[in-house]
Formats: C-alpha cells, sequence, structure tokens
C-alpha cells in the first residue's frame, strides 16, 4: 500500500475528480477537448500531486507538491463559474461542486501547515 492511500485528502480528491467527470459529461460535445477536457485534468491533478508529493524525501518538497493540489483546485473552481456562465451546469450544481473543492481546497491547506 502507497502512502497516500491512507490519505484523506486523496480520498477526497478522488472523490471530487469522479463528481467533476459526471458533470463534464454533460458538456456539449464541442467542448470535449475544450473545457470538459480541461476540468478533468485539473480535477485529476488534485489527487495526482498529493500522491506525487507523499513520496517525497521532505516535508519541505510534499508541501510544495500540495501547493500545486491547492493551485489545481482553485483552477476546477474557476473553470467551473465559466461552465455556469456558459450554462453547461446549473446553480444548484454549481453550488455543491463548489462547496466541495472549497472545503477540499481546505483541508489540503491545514494538512499542508500541519507539515
Amino acid at each position: 500500500m502507497f502512502r497516500f492511500e491512507n490519505l484523506e485528502i486523496w480520498q477526497e480528491a478522488i472523490k471530487f475528480s469522479n463528481l467533476i467527470y459526471g458533470i463534464t459529461n454533460q458538456f456539449p460535445q464541442k467542448e470535449l477537448f475544450g473545457l470538459s477536457s480541461q476540468l478533468n485534468r485539473a480535477s485529476v491533478s488534485i489527487s495526482a500531486n498529493i500522491a506525487e508529493g507523499s513520496a517525497s524525501a521532505t516535508n519541505k518538497e510534499f508541501k510544495m507538491f500540495l501547493g500545486f493540489a491547492i493551485r489545481s483546485g482553485v483552477e476546477v473552481v474557476s473553470e467551473l463559474f465559466i461552465a455556469k456562465e456558459r450554462g453547461y451546469i446549473n446553480q444548484e450544481n454549481f453550488n455543491n461542486l463548489y462547496i466541495i473543492g472549497e472545503l477540499l481546497i481546505k483541508r489540503i491547506t491545514a494538512f499542508k501547515n500541519c507539515l
């Protein structure tokens, strides 16, 4: 078992990414290589950076990767605004994903600050 598998923030990031994939599957076909792809990649980047950082030799290096994960989370939230403005997601879905993303970013930040 890898170290990251036991991290709740990694587990939550995986769940968040699955939610994002579920939403982007409903986007118009014309967004397949645009906003859908960007949202999916940014959401996957959150858990990937947590996992990669967990293999770091030092806490300083792990913190750097957690910072990348936080930035990817913020990117997802920003792109959700665009999806909402373009009518690809409704206000309720936006609100739910926004809250989940915000909480995930806060938890990653708190974990980072405890290292």
